[in-house]
């Protein structure tokens, strides 16, 4: 009798439940209580002295390649953020300690969503080694106390199937449509202006600037312009007005990130035929988006 070892190195990812996410009571409650976890005020204006905004940009983008590289849950990052400003807008901290701040606020954040969390040891090496395991282990405990350990926050990727199951979506592109939700998420949680933004507004104008830019209102009427804002507020309770601004910030948002693409990529092929000759890149093989996923063919503009 053989006897085969069926232990294998996969990934655990839970499955949606029907029960949840077709409940409205659910979304009720999610956003009764959105509110709890946004920071209570602009903290680089009354809190922070040492850290700017840009700062707060870098440690974000680097936080968001970590949960790229790691494969973690889309709602890792979103998450890590939350907790990040959450903190900033309470306690004051110099700018040599952000770094370790966004390892322990994504350490915290894997530990919630994550079935194999990210170690100490695996964080701390992508700081190169620059902060030690106790040192995270330490501030995990201070971030822990400045959040009065409450750790189950409400982000955006909260309300994405509830938002999406409402709408009269086709079925071969729901993939398609949260994959580019969950980009515009991530992207807004990079930028601070979203930062005081209720949650369930990021996830409404995400899906509307998704689904504009995927062109997908060319066959439901319910889905043109004004009628999808409409429909998109009521779902979330939202109003139309501040809805339609927070879309038109995140395509903004969208341009400049791309934009930025695009000159560090022409920066990369400078240096390259700088040190190493022409690039021998053929026309027809395909570039590597810069993007946090590849997002290059949203069509964001619409009449």
């Amino acid at each position: 009798m053989d006897l085969l070892c069926l232990e294998m190195d996969t990934i655990i990812r839970a499955r949606p439940d029907p029960n949840i996410l077709c409940d409205d009571r659910v979304l009720q409650s999610l956003l009764n209580i959105e509110e709890r976890f946004i920071p209570q005020c602009s903290y680089f204006k009354c809190v922070q002295k040492d850290i700017q905004p840009f700062m707060r940009r870098m440690v974000a983008t680097w936080m968001l390649e970590v949960c790229e590289e790691q494969k973690c849950e889309e709602e890792v990052f979103p998450l890590a953020m939350n907790y990040l400003d959450r903190f900033l807008a309470v306690e004051p901290t110099k700018r040599c300690n952000l770094q370790l701040l966004g390892a322990v606020c994504m350490f915290l954040a894997s530990k919630l969503k994550e079935t194999r969390p990210l170690t100490a040891e695996k964080l701390c090496i992508y700081t190169d080694n620059s902060i030690r395991p106790q040192e995270l282990l330490d501030w995990e405990l201070v971030v822990l106390g400045k959040l009065k350990w409450n750790l189950a926050a409400v982000t955006p990727n909260d309300f994405i199937e509830h938002i999406v199951r409402k709408l009269p979506l086709p079925e071969g592109k729901l993939v398609l449509i949260r994959k580019h939700v969950q980009t515009f998420i991530a992207l807004c949680a990079t930028e601070f202006n979203f930062a005081m933004y209720p949650p369930s507004m990021i996830a409404t104008g995400s899906v509307g600037a998704a689904i504009c830019g995927l062109q997908l209102d060319s066959g439901n009427q319910s889905l043109w312009g004004d009628s999808l804002t409409d429909l998109l507020a009521k779902i979330t309770n939202t109003e139309v007005d501040l809805l339609k601004e927070c879309q038109e910030q995140i395509e903004r948002v969208l341009v400049s990130s791309l934009r930025e693409g695009r000159q560090q990529q022409q920066q990369q092929e400078q240096q390259q035929q700088v040190q190493h000759g022409p690039s021998s890149k053929t026309v027809d093989e395909p570039d590597q988006a810069s993007t946090p996923t590849d997002v290059r063919n949203i069509n964001i503009y619409r009449e």
